[in-house]
């Protein structure tokens, strides 16, 4: 036990570096799939059948092939066309990944709006795209807080694997530690107990929105 508080200790600021790349890794990631998600989601419910067809494709390819195949194809493909930093090229991989599950998740939310709302819209005279972002968007979005929440956990934890691109993060920074110190158990016990942190806060700032937005009262 000495020993492990003694690393933890020692290693603590390369891992708050490694965190804090974490974190920017992730939000960067998540804020380019939130915009992704959202022309994806708006692509789907779309009437024209060619932009549901693109949609349904990308969503089916992404659930159909695993993150890290992912992550090395845009990696490789991306820096293959222009020239990116591997910070840049795995928040990409990550947001192209995540942007279609929120895609799901915002038509799931967009759809659960009552279709009479809209008609009452445009009743009033408002064309279909006012009525979206004055009232189906606003209402949609609260009632997809929760299930983005768990996206965004899961999007953090997903992060980790943007240590196979030479990405100094938290479980890049855990695998050279047991590589140097043949301590394998002990830094990716370290590793897991700053994720755990890191999605600890993510959960509370997650339930806070949702209180403050009162996301089942919507």
């Amino acid at each position: 036990m000495g020993q492990f508080m003694d690393s933890l200790v020692s290693t603590f600021g390369g891992f708050m570096q490694a965190a804090l790349v974490t974190l920017q890794i992730t939000i960067v990631s998540l804020i380019l799939a939130s915009i992704i998600g959202l022309f994806v989601a708006l692509m789907k419910l779309s009437n024209k059948k060619i932009l549901s067809w693109i949609a349904n494709l990308y969503i089916g390819v992404i659930r159909g092939t695993p993150l890290i195949v992912q992550i090395m194809w845009l990696y490789f493909g991306i820096t293959q066309v222009v020239v990116l930093s591997a910070f840049w090229a795995g928040a990409i991989a990550l947001a192209i990944h995540s942007g279609a599950y929120i895609a799901e998740i915002f038509r799931g939310a967009i759809q659960s709006i009552d279709k009479g709302q809209m008609e009452a819209a445009e009743s009033l005279g408002m064309t279909r795209k006012q009525a979206m972002r004055r009232i189906i968007f606003p209402q949609a979005f609260k009632r997809s807080i929760p299930a983005l929440g768990n996206q965004f956990i899961i999007g953090l934890k997903d992060s980790s694997l943007v240590a196979f691109i030479g990405i100094t993060e938290i479980f890049n920074l855990s695998m050279s530690q047991a590589a140097a110190t043949f301590r394998q158990l002990e830094f990716y016990t370290i590793a897991g107990i700053y994720y755990l942190i890191l999605i600890v806060i993510f959960t509370l700032i997650t339930n806070k929105i949702e209180k403050r937005l009162d996301t089942g009262r919507v």
